[in-house]
């Protein structure tokens, strides 16, 4: 174990109000941000080189030097230019990529919880400086280094730092040596609170924490290639291998028509290139890019890029409903007392103002109530230049704001009782408790949920006096509010001897009077319907997770859209004994339930095991510390931005930066359209590859001259179709994402109707290339002139093919071809670059082009234009079929 002893100077003395805003502000701009080191970039000139670490690289490289060799100076010096251009566009994507990332992280920086001017506020973590008081909470990963001040049954899970498997305990209680003592005083930067909660003032921030002297020995580590383009690089292999195969049947065959052995060499050479997609991981990793930008502009960050394809897969989202369904933004509408008295509080009511409009003795009762659930409560609700202030948990600053309704602060219930100890909430326990110091004994005051307090207290308040409690009758009330989509909460008190203010805890909690419920209600967001419409259009199904009541989620379900009935809704104890049944009996239950209530975080992580072994691709929500193994074991783990700790943030593909579940939707439709360009990309880098292969396995078998020079080839593929390749990657969605089901987890990126159109295309493009340059050849077209002008047939082709992969099922003519304006003009831009290059002297003599006539322009158009022939038939029968079985 690694020694914490000595890491951290001594704190001066905290300030009970912490730091002034003004102090802070100096020591920030004397000891610097908050921040971990981070190492050098590396240089231009080393990124510049990295790009020339490339089998396809080498082989062309290989080419410039047998041209060189044999006299060809142009053609050598024209692959080296091809090789420089590629290499800096390469260069130029991964700074691109990193300022991309950069931005990214900046939307996603880590928040603290601390006291600046006497009132509890969150900031940025990096504006922490050393003497700030920090609030801390189960969840929550620690912001710098700290010495602890305060803390209550504290536990942190250190094995970043130092290897230790188990969270340790913290906190001043803490017996052994004088070096446990001082460790068990001492947080640490990078750690998590997994228990409890504490107060500690920062002693050392950004590099001079434990976690920053590690960072700089570390240094920055790289980002894993995204396993889509893994699968990719793995069929451009094969592929090579394949054409490397043919070439060597063409140099056989050559050698045996009497080739000479430099243009056998350079042809093989020229062909492998050609047909091997070198562009394409480069593409794919564009479309991922823009669409991880595209997402970020929707309120969702991909802290992995793979996540933004299985988004788009996803078949079911298992999501929680605090928050993410809701508003998250409870409110006290309604308090019951135990003999059924019914008060009502305007949610919309000044908190000025006393509102409980009641007998004298009702709101006596209710103030009672009120007053537990005031002291009983981490939240704060303070004035700070005439505008109220929250910060805690948003159940707590609810109950806040219904006390000071009723006439009630929490400073004065502070001062008139004064904390001796207090239990945190905790989800095994579901309720907080709180001791304070009386006149001769200890008041109790305790809240949480409504069956375990019911079942937790022994007499209950009614009409003003103290009674047997009547367990039935409380439940009854329970179940009649949380039908109403209420979240019911339950409040008691009582009282212990002063002796026994030593040692407070759970013990303690005995002899309760019962004081009443509360019921909070959190409003369905607004465009939630709409989003599980398109949820259900798209074939995703949504089940709900969630810790509260049945009924008050099956309520919520019904607001926000989500279809059920009520076989449909099941419990924790339901999911707990279906496990121990085995496997079977609870992917029987998860196959047919859509919410999922009284859900502790470990039934959460079996459900979506269980979802996962029924065969879906699922999406899983979560936002706290024990959600990070649900997150993790999902395809797709979605953080929740605003109220998600660092742990779910960490544990997570995805972070949607306003906790809503509109904003997931979103996600799916841009992760479909980036598979869309995947396909689109692969479909016109290898249906034009094979298509200059098919053409020049055409050409030798016929005694033709070689149809295309190697530079010709390389200019086809890095060029012309290089520039319209980026141009699909990145293209517009075309807004019917969500109109369809998902696609199949087993479904390869080359599917039937994949291969079927790379058949189409190569047959139309190499056998309508090959017979011109035959019938050119043969009616005296000199070898120069047929291959410029089989060159722009190929060019052409290229344009229409780009054009017809711009929507794979719908017809070009149908397509809003302007609204894609960056395609359009990629095609433009490849014609045009084509056609100037025959009038560039250097260039035109370089790759053999010379200006051609109006008439073979358009004669070669309408060769190109077959092609748009045959995918329409293609896409019109495909539609048809489509349509027949989504009616049969």
């Amino acid at each position: 174990m690694m020694n914490l002893t000595a890491q951290t100077p001594a704190p001066a003395t905290p300030k009970a109000n912490g730091l002034t805003s003004v102090e802070a502000e100096g020591r920030l701009a004397e000891l610097g941000p908050n921040t971990l080191p981070e190492p050098e970039p590396p240089s231009p000139l080393k990124v510049f080189l990295v790009q020339f670490r490339n089998p396809i690289i080498y082989i062309l490289l290989l080419a410039s030097a047998l041209s060189f060799a044999t006299g060809r100076i142009e053609d050598a010096l024209f692959i080296l230019v091809v090789l420089l251009i590629n290499a800096s566009i390469g260069t130029y994507q991964e700074y691109s990529a990193d300022r991309a990332a950069a931005a990214l992280r900046k939307l996603e920086q880590p928040l603290a919880r601390v006291i600046r001017d006497g009132v509890a506020c969150r900031i940025e973590a990096k504006r922490l400086v050393v003497g700030d008081l920090v609030l801390l909470e189960s969840g929550d990963r620690i912001p710098a280094d700290l010495t602890l001040v305060d803390a209550s049954d504290l536990r942190c899970d250190e094995s970043l730092l130092t290897g230790e498997s188990m969270p340790v305990s913290k906190g001043r209680t803490v017996e052994g040596s004088s070096d446990e003592i001082h460790s068990a005083l001492l947080l640490l930067a990078g750690s998590l609170v997994t228990r409890g909660r504490a107060k500690g003032v920062v002693t050392a921030t950004g590099s001079e924490t434990m976690l920053g002297g590690i960072a700089v020995e570390l240094g920055k580590a790289g980002s894993s290639q995204p396993p889509l383009v893994a699968r990719l690089a793995k069929f451009t292999n094969a592929l090579a291998v394949f054409v490397g195969l043919a070439a060597l049947v063409l140099v056989l065959v050559g050698f045996m028509r009497g080739l000479p052995l430099h243009d056998l060499v350079m042809m093989s050479i020229g062909l492998a290139v050609s047909a091997v997609p070198e562009g394409l991981p480069i593409a794919i990793s564009v479309a991922l890019a823009v669409s991880m930008r595209r997402m970020a502009a929707r309120n969702v960050i991909v802290r992995s890029m793979p996540a933004v394809e299985a988004l788009g897969s996803t078949t079911i989202i298992a999501t929680d409903k605090t928050g993410t369904l809701t508003s998250n933004m409870q409110t006290v509408t309604e308090i019951r007392l135990p003999d059924g008295t019914d008060i009502a509080l305007d949610a919309h009511a000044d908190l000025d103002k006393c509102e409980i409009r009641a007998s004298d003795l009702v709101r006596e009762r209710a103030r009672r109530l009120l007053r537990a659930a005031l002291l009983a409560n981490e939240g704060t609700l303070a004035r700070r230049d005439d505008l109220w202030v929250a910060a805690g948990d948003t159940v707590d600053v609810a109950l806040l704001a219904a006390g000071r309704k009723a006439g009630l602060g929490q400073e004065e219930l502070n001062d008139r009782y004064p904390l001796a100890a207090r239990i945190a909430y905790e989800p095994e326990h579901k309720y907080a408790a709180s001791f304070h110091h009386g006149s001769d004994r200890i008041h109790v005051f305790v809240k949480g949920a409504s069956e375990v307090l019911i079942e937790m207290s022994d007499r209950m308040d009614s009409a003003g006096n103290v009674v047997e409690i009547d367990r039935a009758s409380l439940l009854a009330q329970k179940e009649e509010m949380a039908a109403r989509g209420l979240r019911v909460l339950a409040f008691a008190e009582g009282e212990i001897g002063a002796s026994l203010a030593g040692s407070l805890g759970h013990g303690h909690l005995v002899d309760l009077v019962f004081l009443g419920l509360a019921g909070l209600q959190d409003p369905v967001r607004p465009e939630v319907p709409n989003a599980m419409k398109d949820c259900h259009a798209a074939g995703v199904e949504v089940v709900m997770v969630t810790g509260d009541d049945p009924r008050t989620a099956a309520a919520i379900a019904r607001d926000a859209g989500l279809g059920f009935h009520a076989g449909q809704v099941v419990s924790g104890h339901d999911i707990d004994e279906a496990a121990r049944a085995g496997d079977q009996r609870l992917d029987e239950i998860t196959r047919e339930a859509r919410i999922y209530a009284r859900v502790q975080p470990a039934q959460k992580s079996a459900i979506v095991a269980s979802l996962i072994r029924n065969g879906h691709i699922v999406a899983v929500t979560g936002d706290g510390v024990n959600d990070g193994p649900a997150l993790k074991k999902a395809h797709v783990g979605v953080a929740m931005g605003l109220r998600g700790t660092e742990v779910a943030k960490e544990s997570a593909d995805l972070v949607v930066t306003d906790d809503n579940f509109a904003s997931i939707v979103a996600g799916i439709a841009e992760g479909r359209a980036a598979y869309r360009n995947i396909r689109k990309v692969v479909l016109m880098s290898v249906a034009t590859g094979a298509a200059e292969v098919l053409l020049f396995m055409l050409a030798l078998p016929f005694g033709l001259p070689m149809p295309l020079l190697p530079v010709q080839l390389l200019w086809l593929n890095l060029v012309t179709n290089g520039i319209q390749d980026v141009a699909l990657a990145g293209g517009r969605p075309e807004g019917d994402e969500l109109a369809g089901p998902p696609r199949s987890p087993l479904e390869p990126v080359l599917d039937r109707t994949m291969i079927r159109r790379v058949v189409q295309s190569t047959v139309v493009i190499g056998g309508a290339a090959f017979l011109a340059f035959q019938w050119m050849i043969a009616h005296g077209y000199g070898v120069p002139e047929a291959r410029n002008i089989t060159l722009l047939i190929f060019v052409m082709f290229e344009n229409v093919q780009t054009l017809a992969c711009s929507s794979e099922r719908r017809s070009i003519f149908s397509v809003d071809i302007l609204r894609n304006r960056f395609l359009l003009l990629s095609v433009l831009a490849a014609q045009t670059i084509h056609i100037s290059a025959m009038y560039v002297p250097w260039l035109s003599r370089t790759l053999g082009l010379s200006p051609i006539t109006p008439l073979e322009w358009g004669l070669s158009m309408l060769i190109a234009s077959s092609l748009v022939l045959v995918t329409e038939v293609d896409k019109f029968v495909s539609r048809r079929r489509s349509d027949r079985s989504s009616h049969a």
